[in-house]
């Protein structure tokens, strides 16, 4: 049964924490534009400031929708959605009013310092909630949590390299005035190139891509992150397993199919067998 609140509750605040992932839908006001649903996995990166403030460190990506609809006119609107995949069934819905603070900005820095930021980070989106959900859940299927992917992050530092080591460079005329330039491999170039505009048109980033802030991470190079490589292998080793255990259970199917066929034969041969010593007497 469908629960509502006005904040979130502590009880709800503790099982948030504990998940792995969310998601984050939000719409243009525009009639044709398009609602965007996006999935957010990279641990640590949900925050709950209070029963009615949480926010998320938004991470790089080929889009930046929720951006652009937090950044349109008279907007702002956004749900946050959590699930259970494990344990009790349960299905969270957090309604509000989204804010974007830039990477490269001074609110960016009150919420995360350089010490904790997590590469490819570029805003920090913070809902205010006016509206907290609950339903069931009875029809999301369970899951077994292994791990967090790190390909994002890896991928991210990797680019955040060239913006740290490189040496800033004044534009030559007539643009010194305007900006310095970007490596063109590092993820300020890449902010430029994919993450001024959203999918519709709207404007998204504002300073991120032109700060002259060098992005520190937190991402550990040294800790033991699966390669590309080796999460496909153990990908393929994993669906050779489910395809070896399909085949034995059909192989056992098929088996047990055929003993049951060999029972009803010999079961009807022997009765046809039997009552062909029936005394004629005893037959209807």
């Amino acid at each position: 049964m469908a629960k509502y609140y006005d904040e979130i509750p502590l009880k709800l605040i503790e099982w948030i924490l504990k998940q792995q992932m969310f998601w984050v839908a939000t719409a243009a006001l525009q009639g044709d534009g398009h609602v965007n649903v996006s999935p957010k996995g990279t641990a640590g990166c949900f925050h709950v400031e209070s029963p009615t403030r949480v926010w998320y460190e938004d991470l790089t990506g080929s889009g930046v929708e929720t951006i652009a609809h937090m950044r349109e006119p008279g907007n702002r609107r956004i749900t946050i959605l959590f699930n259970a995949f494990e344990g009790p069934p349960r299905i969270l819905r957090l309604w509000g009013k989204g804010t974007v603070y830039e990477f490269g900005t001074p609110e960016y820095n009150d919420f995360i310092p350089p010490s904790n930021r997590k590469a490819g980070s570029r805003a920090i989106i913070v809902i205010d909630v006016d509206k907290v959900g609950t339903s069931c859940g009875f029809g999301v299927p369970l899951y077994k949590y292994e791990t967090q992917r790190t390909i994002l992050e890896r991928w991210c530092d990797s680019m955040e390299n060239f913006d740290r080591d490189g040496e800033p460079r004044q534009a030559p005329p007539p643009y010194e005035s305007e900006s310095l330039v970007k490596d063109p491999r590092g993820i300020k170039a890449w902010w430029t190139a994919e993450n001024i505009n959203s999918f519709d048109g709207l404007p998204a980033l504002q300073h991120a891509h032109d700060s002259s802030v060098p992005p520190i991470n937190t991402f550990d190079k040294k800790a033991p992150h699966p390669s590309l490589g080796q999460i496909r292998a153990a990908a393929g080793k994993k669906a050779e397993e489910s395809n070896a255990n399909v085949k034995s259970s059909s192989g056992e199917t098929i088996r047990l199919m055929m003993a049951f066929g060999m029972g009803v034969v010999v079961t009807a041969g022997y009765m046809k067998f039997a009552t062909s010593f029936v005394p004629v007497s005893w037959k209807a």
